[in-house]
């Protein structure tokens, strides 16, 4: 397989991987013929090599760290016991007058440049704030807000004060919201008034309003006024302004946090039962994000990267680590659609973005309306478009260097919420090949396990992790003995971390996903990860989108349905669907096929991005719609009528 990309001799000699191999060199007299030596190495020397991040990065503590690791087991792996350290201190070592903060960018309001100065000034009085209403370490602050400068301010001044932060994006609903907040019984609710999206104003003030009401160890409210929409008064709690909080003059001061006490509660998706509160830690975030913003994916201090990503998103704290190398990090509220597909694209030509992350649907998008960006827009500054979410179909891979640029870095990655970072990704050290993510990521044992837990390559298995890393979760919020932590992700291979992808070890040692695993089509004995269907259907301009799962029947029969969104002014027709056919066929084999084509209105998904395979496979297994999903954690959940429409009429007889 030829490749899309290689680095050229510049890339490599100047890259920050080179600059840490040859401190390796320095340190420890140990070189690597390639990444794969390297990756092994860190692998099989875990805490050595933990260390070395540590060291290299200069990471300060105020307490020396007694043992790098205390225990090999996972869950239980303790890391750097006696360190203590902030997350955000490391930020603010970063502060300089060259070059800005934040770029903070939105669909209704003018750009805002924040400086690094300016941010200092913001985060001290924010904390002092806190610190006078008695807000004490280890206190819980939640968000209720858009993607925007206040945000990431409120965020650095609660966790410099050792205040665990949690956020919601402004279009979750409000059970939704109330179903992750009171679990964690915060006593700060920063709130926003309101949000644009599409160009459309949204009032969220009688929802804060329900929030506070339904949360009763809400103790402080405060307000960032996003939108010209008048602030109401809740009168249980106190009220402050965002901007009234920015007088107090204040000193820049950070908490000293214990390595692994928490830094943030993220949240699995609610779309089926409760979230799961998944609670990181300090030091683990720390070495995790300095390790992979750097020797990942190359950013370096001055340059400007941006991912498209809301406050509800573990993208959105990920983008903070940019901050961590002194990078400019750029945020953006509003739809990536906006007026249209173009208007990102045309931010990052004005901004001079240097790195620009998204999803993988929004690729496809630019891809099936045939968008010529790099011929519309001055991509010169651009570096690296990331991509994440869900898998990148091989045919946006061509897009990217066919019409984006030719001479761009495509780092693909895939990770989660549960770490806050990524498994596998890019390595500036690699070629791209097309429909590959370019290597595990350093300090990351994954394995890809048959189904008798045998380590294969170049074969489609169960994508396991079987050493701890330091951003693993230090526990669920609220998780008594660590039930469901350990039924999250322990349950199938003790002490083995199952994260729930299908994937393949290439000849590259690159890695393709083909899906989640627990959505996995099973025809007729054989295993078929939806990115395949998805990736035939996606060649297809006619199709907007498509949600394919298999349904066990009785008197072990099968079905397969595929579920159709079609772009405006198309139809689905016999015609459209032999070609589907023959296409599945001939690309992966008549297993692939569907039984049945369906065109619906919409394809459900979460609020977070993710195509809703399993719940509407629980609805169609006639399931109860309450533990089915959850509509408020839903981007659009008036698409679920259709799918219990569907079932009422089939009424299928299940195994």
């Amino acid at each position: 397989m030829e490749a899309l990309w290689h680095p050229s001799a510049k890339q490599l000699q100047e890259s920050n991987l080179a600059k840490y191999r040859d401190f390796l060199y320095q340190q420890h007299d140990i070189r690597f013929e390639d990444y794969h030596e390297l990756w092994k190495w860190s692998v099989e020397n875990v805490d050595l090599f933990w260390e070395s991040i540590w060291k290299y990065f200069q990471v300060k503590s105020t307490m020396p760290y007694e043992q790098i690791l205390s225990g090999n087991r996972m869950p239980g792996a303790t890391w750097f016991e006696g360190s203590k350290l902030n997350y955000a201190q490391h930020i603010f070592s970063q502060s300089n007058a060259e070059f800005p903060a934040f770029i903070s960018l939105s669909e209704h309001r003018d750009a805002q440049i924040v400086t690094w100065n300016d941010l200092e000034n913001q985060v001290a009085s924010l904390q002092s704030i806190l610190k006078a209403e008695q807000i004490v370490k280890g206190d819980r602050v939640a968000a209720f807000v858009p993607n925007c400068a206040e945000t990431s301010v409120t965020m650095l001044a609660s966790i410099s004060n050792g205040l665990v932060w949690s956020s919601c994006s402004p279009d979750f609903g409000v059970s939704s919201v109330i179903d992750r907040f009171l679990q964690i019984n915060p006593k700060v609710f920063i709130a926003t008034n309101g949000y644009s999206y599409n160009g459309k104003l949204f009032d969220k003030t009688k929802e804060v309003l329900e929030i506070i009401d339904a949360i009763p160890s809400i103790e402080l409210v405060i307000w960032i006024d996003f939108v010209t929409i008048e602030i109401p008064v809740h009168k249980r709690v106190k009220s402050l302004l965002f901007k009234s909080c920015l007088s107090e003059k204040s000193e820049l001061k950070f908490e000293e946090m214990e390595f692994n006490e928490p830094i943030w509660v993220l949240y699995s998706s609610g779309t089926t039962g409760l979230p799961k509160a998944i609670t990181h830690s300090h030091g683990g975030m720390l070495l995790e994000h300095l390790k992979y913003i750097s020797l990942q994916n190359n950013v370096k201090k001055g340059e400007r990267f941006f991912w498209f990503s809301t406050a509800g998103w573990m993208m959105w704290n990920f983008v903070h680590a940019s901050l961590l190398v002194g990078a400019t990090a750029v945020l953006y509220d509003g739809s990536p659609a906006f007026p249209d597909l173009r208007s990102l694209w045309q931010k990052a030509d004005e901004f001079k973005f240097n790195h620009f992350g998204t999803s993988a649907p929004f690729l496809v998008a630019c891809m099936k309306e045939n968008l010529k960006i790099g011929e519309e827009f001055n991509l010169s500054n651009l570096k690296s478009i990331g991509s994440t979410g869900s898998p990148l179909p091989p045919e946006a891979f061509d897009y990217v260097y066919q019409n984006i640029k030719q001479d761009l870095w495509l780092c693909s990655m895939s990770g989660g919420t549960d770490v806050c970072t990524a498994f596998v990704g890019s390595c500036i050290e690699r070629p791209v090949y097309r429909s590959e993510i370019q290597c595990r990521a350093l300090g990351v044992s994954l394995e890809v396990w048959n189904e008798n837990g045998d380590s294969v390559i170049k074969e489609m298995g169960e994508m396991v992790i079987t050493k701890p890393m330091p951003c693993m979760p230090i526990y669920f919020w609220n998780d008594k003995e660590n039930a469901k932590y350990k039924a999250s992700y322990f349950e199938l291979f003790p002490n083995v971390w199952r994260h729930g992808d299908w994937i393949e070890i290439t000849e590259h040692d690159g890695l393709i996903i083909y899906g989640r695993s627990d959505s996995t089509l099973n025809r007729h004995g054989v295993r078929i990860g939806t990115a395949e269907i998805y990736n035939v259907l996606n060649q297809f301009t006619e199709i907007k989108d498509s949600l394919v799962l298999n349904l066990e029947l009785k008197g072990g029969n099968h079905f397969m349905p595929i579920f159709i969104e079609m772009n405006t002014d198309q139809k689905l027709n016999s015609e459209l669907i032999t070609k589907i056919k023959n296409e599945l066929k001939s690309q992966y084999s008549p297993r692939h096929i569907p039984d049945e084509f369906i065109q619906v209105d919409q394809i459900p998904y979460t609020i977070s991005g993710k195509k809703m395979e399993g719940p509407v496979k629980k609805v169609l297994l006639n399931m109860d719609l309450k533990k089915a999903y959850n509509s408020d954690a839903m981007r659009n959940p008036e698409s679920m009528s259709f799918f219990i429409e569907f079932r009422d009429q089939r009424q299928f007889e299940f195994v």
